[in-house]
């Protein structure tokens, strides 16, 4: 599966969606959004733009994921970081852009949960599966933050 597979079927995933359902509110078969999950197939710009919606996607953001948008141009970078905690910036610097990808992917994802979409799995042993490489403090931290918003602030880097 390629990483924008893996981004797709997260994001089906935590929007509790299946693939048929996904499929009806796109106008893309299931069976091709199927191989494009498991990375069988890779989805054009059209099929990219059906699905953003129903997953929760901007159309630029799916987009530029996917390879088709050209990345922003090093003015609009400088500006984006200078939005950002230092530390994150200086960890996400030091990794691969899929991995950054990834990391946003995994916010989205993080974010759709805790604006209360449907989802139906549990947190926690859903990201034990799918990520069995991170940490079980971390994705604890993560589980509390999502439950109480309010006054979590669990990923701190002390």
């Amino acid at each position: 599966m390629n990483d924008l597979g893996k981004i797709i079927k997260l994001r089906r995933v935590a929007a509790g969606l299946t693939l048929k359902e996904l499929a009806a509110k796109s106008d893309v078969s299931s069976s091709y959004l199927g191989r494009v999950e498991r990375g069988e197939r890779f989805p054009s710009a059209t099929v990219l733009r059906k699905i953003a919606q129903p997953l929760g996607f901007g159309e630029a953001e799916v987009l530029a994921l996917a390879g088709f948008m050209s990345p922003q141009s090093e003015t609009e970078s400088e500006a984006q970081l200078v939005r950002l905690d230092p530390y994150v910036a200086g960890v996400l610097s030091q990794e691969p852009v899929e991995v950054q990808r990834t990391v946003v992917a995994i916010l989205s994802i993080l974010k759709s949960l805790a604006k209360g979409s449907n989802c139906n799995i549990d947190f926690a042993e859903y990201v034990h599966r799918k990520y069995p490489e991170l940490d079980e403090d971390i994705i604890t931290r993560v589980k509390d933050m999502l439950d109480h918003p309010e006054g979590s602030s669990g990923l701190s880097p002390t």
